[in-house]
């Protein structure tokens, strides 16, 4: 890990209970957690992470995992019934990793629809969650603007999706060991210092 990164740890229902006490106690500064899927799933430990992240100190941040096919306003607007983000959490994440029986053309519109719908609602731009090889099959350099959570593990420094500059968050390894947590977890790290970070907050 370079000098001024930040590290965290990201975690869904496939975690089971996470003593998010221990993950502080373990130098983790912040984590995000699964909260839905497509227009109705609820992850099961959400309810139980959410809170919990937050009354061990650690900053926290919702993520969406987008289903291709089902209706993007939908999928927005049951994400924000679910999470509520209030002030000092992390800006919510759209994770866009899978094309489905979509169309490029569509998933790109549904990825604008779903960004727009959650930004007007909250008044900040979300992050996005993606992977380079996936995003750049997309064909589209439109969402450079929004913050950047970067997925691609075994190399020294992630490539950067179309239409970036640079990353805000990488996703360097999807079999880390942390305290707290049984079983294999995502590292991340946070490109920047601790101000830095707090910018990306509500």
């Amino acid at each position: 890990m370079a000098d001024g990164q930040i590290p965290g740890i990201d975690v869904s229902h496939y975690q089971g209970t996470v003593s998010w006490q221990q993950v502080a106690g373990s130098g983790m500064a912040y984590a995000f957690i699964k909260a839905t899927q497509g227009v109705s799933s609820v992850d099961p430990q959400f309810a139980v992470n959410w809170p919990g992240v937050q009354a061990a100190g650690l900053l926290r941040g919702a993520y969406h995992f987008y289903q291709p096919g089902d209706d993007p306003q939908q999928q927005a607007e049951f994400f924000l019934s679910v999470v509520c983000p209030g002030t000092g959490d992390l800006l919510p994440v759209l994770d866009i990793e899978t094309m489905g029986s979509q169309t490029a053309s569509e998933i790109v519109q549904g990825i604008e629809t779903w960004l727009g719908t959650v930004q007007s609602a909250i008044g900040r731009a979300p992050i996005v969650y993606t992977a380079p090889g996936f995003w750049n099959n997309l064909g589209t350099q439109q969402f450079g603007l929004y913050p950047l959570w970067v997925a691609e593990y075994g190399v020294s420094a992630p490539k950067i999706p179309a239409g970036w500059t640079s990353w805000d968050f990488w996703q360097y390894s999807e079999t880390g060991t942390v305290a707290g947590v049984s079983g294999s977890v995502d590292l991340d790290v946070f490109q920047g210092g601790q101000q830095a970070l707090r910018q990306l907050t509500l």
